[in-house]
């Protein structure tokens, strides 16, 4: 598949490495007769688990061998061994790291209290590469430590948004760019809104909505915000602890505007069961001649609606899918849907990031551009909705200073 060169110093970086990960996607071996890259893998059950397939895409990728697998739960560490084919498993993954040195250690628990003490192990203990669950981490003091020591190791971590190693986001930012949808006027986004509607939706799935829009639009650079629980402002007695370890949380419903560094402003609205489930879990890239819509983990990605957005129209129109092919083609990468959202394609991305000493295609300053804009909207509510400026100088939990 061939791609038109972008002229923009910084876009065709861009351009370059999201070609790159199709190419990975598309081969079945990431460097044939090489030694295999030893994984390690950390788990734990009852406390976030494996991720969506952390543990097991290895299995998938003939390049890399999975030598051992942590976790704290016996029963689930059992599992875990006979799962990943290994015979040996560890109780404590900083014996793992220190017995078994492995060159990409994989951080599958959901709960995210647990990433920074894991990523640091791993970074400590020589990993050349990091892939991580989302969301990062529970504080941006936090992602600072990691990407100041990725910085000084050399460490590649990448996190699992799978959704932005998807080859078919340059061409979606060639068409945006070739004029398919006129003139953009802006982003938007919303969660899942079903139980986890509000503020735990926000960390849990607005961080992957966020992390396309960074691609789009670059780093957000200011937030205006509000959030409610139970249709009031939230106060410091609404602050709970919050679920999957992130950490103080508040409100079952969001509703926030960004700056993005393009111009462009981005939206993002979590409203706790609004409706029916995932409706309208994604991305809107909105401009004055139609729209491109991002269903997340869905294949086809990408599907645009031409036309005029604003008032009725005098003929009718249909959503277009768009795949690495184009506009209404079918999709030349063989079975897709299982490489991006089983994680090949991201996993191969490590790999060459790792090899050519570049970043990831979302990386730790990627993820942590991401957490900007979910802390960023409890510094705005906390402040009365007043705009604020990111990325923020307070590195703490807003929350906690209601």
């Amino acid at each position: 598949m061939a791609f038109i060169e972008v002229p923009n110093p910084m876009k065709r970086r861009t351009f370059v490495s999201s070609a790159l990960a199709s190419s990975l996607l598309a081969h079945p071996a990431f460097s044939a007769g090489a030694n295999k890259t030893r994984v390690a893998v950390i788990g734990h059950t009852g406390h976030g688990n494996y991720g969506h397939g952390v543990d097991s895409m290895w299995l998938d990728m003939p390049e890399t061998e999975i030598v051992a697998v942590a976790d704290a739960d016996a029963k689930g560490l059992a599992g875990a061994v006979k799962k990943l084919k290994l015979t040996k498993g560890f109780a404590d993954y900083h014996q793992m790291l220190t017995e078994t040195k492995p060159e990409i250690v994989a951080i599958g628990p959901r709960h995210i209290d647990q990433h920074h003490e894991m990523a640091m192990a791993a970074i400590a203990a020589g990993s050349r590469g990091i892939y991580m669950e989302k969301p990062f981490v529970p504080t941006l003091a936090q992602a600072d430590e990691i990407v100041a020591a990725c910085e000084k190791s050399g460490t590649k971590l990448a996190l699992a948004h799978r959704n932005r190693y998807h080859p078919v986001l340059p061409v979606l930012k060639k068409m945006i760019e070739d004029g398919a949808i006129g003139k953009p006027l802006e982003y938007r986004t919303r969660g899942k809104e079903d139980p986890r509607g509000g503020s735990l939706d926000l960390w849990v799935l607005g961080c992957h909505l966020f992390n396309l829009v960074n691609y789009f639009a670059g780093p957000a650079k200011a937030c205006t915000a509000t959030v409610f629980q139970q249709g009031h402002l939230v106060t410091k007695a609404d602050v709970k602890a919050g679920d999957e370890g992130i950490g103080p949380l508040a409100g079952n419903e969001v509703h926030a505007r960004f700056e993005m560094a393009n111009g462009l402003p981005a939206f993002f609205d979590s409203v706790q069961n609004a409706g029916t489930k995932t409706a309208g879990f994604g991305v809107q890239i909105i401009g004055t001649e139609g729209i491109i819509d991002l269903r997340i983990d869905a294949e086809p990605l990408a599907h645009i609606l031409a036309g005029s957005p604003f008032g009725p129209n005098k003929t009718p129109r249909t959503w277009v899918p768009i795949t690495t092919g184009g506009l209404d083609k079918p999709e030349p990468i063989a079975d897709i849907r299982r490489r991006v959202g089983g994680h090949v394609g991201p996993g191969r991305d490590l790999l060459a990031a790792i090899k050519e000493g570049r970043d990831p295609l979302c990386s730790a300053k990627d993820a942590r551009e991401t957490m900007e804009m979910i802390v960023g909207i409890f510094e705005s509510h906390r402040l009365n909705s007043q705009r604020v400026e990111l990325p923020l100088k307070d590195r703490v939990n807003p929350l906690t200073r209601l």
